[in-house]
């Protein structure tokens, strides 16, 4: 045995070795996501409605290699871009401040053109009158780029073009002397294009060549002698910056396809600063007050608990790493959220631990029969939470799916700890003669509690709640509901200054706007909601009526119909398949029945769970649907522990009845199931206070869906397992 002993503990310490090796630096080894670190998440959709079958082949690879060319030469480090779905581009920039330069850049389909002016002026009168010729267009090109309204020519172009830009093979920023070193774009064309542009040179002195770029006339110069060089010069009051991302955008090519963008969200490196440091803080303060909390009530059995949850949190610091995962600011409210849940396969075993001493056991056989009897129930808890998890990571998106990664290593991780490690400490302190005892203090008594009895007043207690709940929700229709489903802006302002809102919502109105605005953590911060397209109005106005509070976006996220249409069907899917996923393997390891009734007790929750976001008005996000499944999974754990020792009473005691059965197994586990919501309470609560705003309405998610959770599974999927039993 002490040799067996022996070869555990030096697996224990390589791999704990190993994941404080894969692990440390943290800042070099753990990836951050977007919203910790700063930068932009885009999804790009390729609009190939007006391209053939044909042209259609192959139209995704080829967008996907020149937004890449165009990030490489924008010069992000370590950007990511790939393809999602049949017509969908994700790109994601770290560290990425310059927002409106990266859109710009990633935006434009740089399809260049050359087309003749008309120099008839008869044609251009009747082209102003609205009777443009056929075979022509109608441009306005302005000479100052910034001065649209003032300055302005109507020009009538030939609508084919004479040369394109598929002959380019370079482009580059220069200062034309000529023009007092103002910034302009050079071009050079390959040898076939410079033939055809000495062609047309040659052919058109004296009149007019429009340089058109994806539909806007850039320059219109006059062709005073044959081009034979095959080198050509856009000018148009550039800016350096302007002209230098021109030449970028041209050198990596035309996208075959014109490019949406359909979702935005960019956070500024500040906010991302925050977001570390308030989850730190919440991590370390439930982290804590658990650690506390434990070794307090279940005295040394809580230590090596606690021993085993900092050896649990070493491990997801290393997988992590080792996966190359990102971690996000959900991600770490999943690690938080992994500590609570970590000590409830701990909880489970001390107090199987408990009942076989009183049981007349002997410690060490106490603990070998705790172990052995409370694995098949951790197994099933923890495999119901991990099935919701990774049907999360299947369908979430962003941050969402650094929470599923972090919670799925979590819960494997807290299966390895609490049924591996644990264990070998109690196995090394049983060689020992003096331990011969183990006390823990006991909350709960035998309780004796006829909660089938109570049945029917929690029903109606659930119906009331049920009623008020999906009644304001229905009321309120698409209002539950936030930019992430319904499309739309979201910025996040910070001001040096406390800006009166009422102040704020004048100075919009006044500029002709109406978004939806709200204090957003502090009086220094405001929260604006709007439609798509006008987050650029907002931040002008802004700038303009509060220049001495000086506004500064921290955080804007926007979402186009499409794909909140997207998401939402996502989310419906994912909820619907967790249900599913969870009846089967449910129905496997139980009886359908069983399966039937934590359904019951699953839709409860998250309908009551959904009616309360409704009423304390906290609109259903990505996020949110993250916490519901979590709660799936969290209500899940608490119902499967008391249907296992339902299972077991029923074959030890097979003269009770049913309702006697249920009643004594609640009994039995109440202690642990009211431990084990407890400290998960206790890890979100400290999240909910500590973990800023940005997360707050998660962190409350998961706050009531732990409630809730814990009484479903007590007066509703018990209840209704004796009411089906027929």
């Amino acid at each position: 045995m002490v040799r067996r002993l022996k070869w555990k503990a030096v697996l224990v310490v390589l791999i704990t070795a190993l994941a404080i090796h894969l692990g440390l630096p943290l800042k070099e080894k753990i990836n951050l996501g977007l919203d910790l670190q700063g930068g932009m998440h885009l999804i790009l959709r390729v609009d190939t409605s007006s391209l053939s079958p044909q042209e259609k082949k192959g139209v995704m690879e080829r967008a996907l290699a020149i937004v890449r060319n165009r990030v490489d030469q924008f010069g992000v480090s370590e950007p990511s871009i790939q393809i999602q779905g049949k017509d969908r581009i994700v790109v994601q920039l770290p560290g990425v401040t310059e927002r409106e330069r990266a859109i710009d850049l990633l935006g434009k389909t740089a399809l260049l053109e050359f087309k003749l002016v008309e120099s008839d002026k008869e044609k251009l009168r009747s082209a102003l009158e609205g009777n443009i010729p056929e075979g022509y267009e109608l441009k306005e090109l302005f000479f100052s780029r910034r001065e649209k309204e003032e300055r302005r020519e109507f020009l009538l172009l030939h609508k084919t073009p004479c040369l394109t830009g598929k002959y380019l093979i370079d482009a580059n920023m220069r200062f034309d002397p000529e023009h007092f070193n103002q910034p302009v774009v050079a071009l050079r064309f390959n040898r076939e294009g410079a033939k055809k542009f000495a062609q047309i040179s040659s052919k058109n002195v004296g009149k007019r060549l429009a340089i058109v770029l994806d539909g806007e006339v850039q320059s219109a110069p006059v062709i005073r002698e044959p081009i034979l060089n095959g080198e050509a010069i856009i000018s148009g009051d550039f800016t350096q910056t302007e002209a230098s991302d021109l030449a970028i955008i041209l050198r990596a090519g035309a996208l075959p396809a014109p490019i949406r963008i359909e979702e935005e969200r960019t956070v500024g490196p500040s906010l991302g600063k925050d977001s570390i440091q308030r989850g730190i803080r919440s991590a370390i303060w439930g982290g804590m007050a658990v650690v506390l909390f434990m070794a307090i009530y279940y005295l040394l059995a809580g230590m090596i608990a606690d021993l085993a949850l900092c050896l649990n949190l070493i491990l997801i610091l290393g997988a992590l790493a080792y996966f190359k995962a990102t971690l996000t600011l959900p991600g770490i409210a999943g690690i938080i959220l992994t500590i609570g849940m970590a000590i409830d396969a701990n909880v489970l075993i001390f107090e199987r631990i408990r009942e076989e001493i009183k049981n007349g056991r002997s410690l060490r056989n106490a603990i070998s029969a705790g172990y052995k009897r409370a694995f098949l129930t951790i197994v099933d808890a923890n495999l119901t939470t991990l099935i919701t998890a990774l049907i999360l990571f299947r369908f979430g998106s962003g941050p969402v799916k650094g929470f599923a990664v972090t919670l799925s290593i979590g819960i494997i991780a807290s299966m390895f700890t609490a049924l591996f490690c644990t264990r070998l400490i109690f196995d090394f302190l049983s060689l020992f003669k003096g331990f011969q005892s183990l006390p823990m203090l006991q909350m709960i008594r035998e309780s004796k509690i006829d909660f089938v009895k109570k049945r029917r007043v929690a029903y109606f207690f659930s119906a009331c709640l049920l009623v008020l709940g999906m009644g304001s929700f229905i009321f309120k229709g698409e209002r539950n509901f936030g930019i992430d489903f319904r499309g739309g802006s979201l910025q996040q302002f910070k001001f040096i200054k406390a800006v009166p809102l009422e102040k704020v919502r004048s100075s919009l109105a006044k500029a002709g706007l109406t978004p939806q605005t709200q204090q957003f953590g502090s009086e220094k911060e405001i929260l604006i909601k709007s439609d798509y397209n006008v987050s650029g109005q907002i931040e002008k106005c802004l700038k303009e009526e509060f220049k001495d509070a000086h506004p500064q976006r921290v955080r804007i996220e926007r979402v186009g119909p499409a794909v909140g249409r997207d998401f939402k069907r996502r989310a419906i899917l994912s909820l619907l398949l967790s249900m599913i996923a969870v009846c089967i393997y449910i129905s496997y390891r139980f009886e359908f029945r069983f399966a039937i009734a934590a359904i019951i007790a699953l839709f409860h929750d998250v309908l009551i769970t959904s009616g309360l976001l409704s009423l304390t008005n906290r609109e259903i996000s990505l996020s949110i649907i993250a916490a519901l499944l979590t709660i799936v999974g969290y209500s899940l754990n608490d119902t499967i522990v008391v249907f296992d020792r339902i299972r077991e009473e029923r074959k030890i005691m097979k003269r009770k009845s049913l309702p006697e059965i249920v009643n004594l197994s609640i009994n039995q586990t109440l202690s642990r199931t009211l431990l084990t919501s407890l400290t998960t309470f206790i890890v979100v609560l400290s999240l909910y206070i500590f973990g800023g705003q940005v997360i707050n309405d998660f962190a409350f998610t998961l706050l009531v869906g732990i409630i809730v959770g814990t009484y479903s599974s007590i007066f509703v999927a018990c209840p209704i397992l004796i009411e089906g039993r027929h």
